[in-house]
Formats: C-alpha cells, sequence, structure tokens
C-alpha cells in the first residue's frame, strides 16, 4: 500500500536522518551525531512512494517491508532501529 511521502520523510527525520538535498534528497542515518552508512533516498517532488520503492527503501534501511512500516508508523523507535542495525552488524 502506498504511503505519503511527507509521512515517510518526518518518520525518518524523527528516528535520526539527516537529508542532503541534490537531484534526488538522501537520508543518512545519524548515531550520536556520526554519519553511519545506512541510507535511503526519496525522489523530488514524490507525492506518494508506492510498493515497489518502499521495498527498496526497506532493503538499503536493513529492514523488512513491515520493519520500515514500523519505522514510519512509529512502534520502531530510534533506539530500536540502531539496535536492531548493531545486532546484525550493519553498524558498530
Amino acid at each position: 500500500m502506498p504511503k505519503d511521502a511527507r509521512k515517510v520523510i518526518g518518520s525518518l527525520e524523527e528516528k535520526g536522518f539527516k537529508r542532503r538535498h541534490g537531484g534526488d534528497v538522501f537520508f543518512h542515518l545519524y548515531v550520536e551525531e556520526h554519519k553511519t552508512p545506512i541510507f535511503t533516498k526519496v525522489s523530488h517532488g514524490e507525492k506518494e512512494i508506492h510498493d515497489r520503492l518502499l521495498g527498496a527503501m526497506a532493503r538499503q534501511l536493513r529492514l523488512t517491508r513491515r520493519g520500515l512500516d514500523d519505522l514510519v508508523e512509529c512502534p520502531l523507535t530510534h533506539e530500536g532501529f540502531v539496535q536492531h542495525l548493531r545486532e546484525g552488524g550493519h553498524i558498530a
């Protein structure tokens, strides 16, 4: 099911991602003020993000599609997300 791009972007920013503008908008995860290798992007001007792109974003963020839904809808907190990434060996 598609998601509102503003909601996804707002959730990413609440969870510790900082945006970098270019042609597209890139979001890099910061933990304790340090940039991590975890990032995703949203196309500039995107109003809705469709399932295919949501699946790609989930893979970039080292989540399942359901995990991305939890990140956006807020059951998955910044701390929980960071713990998931550390347990998976994706960040130190």
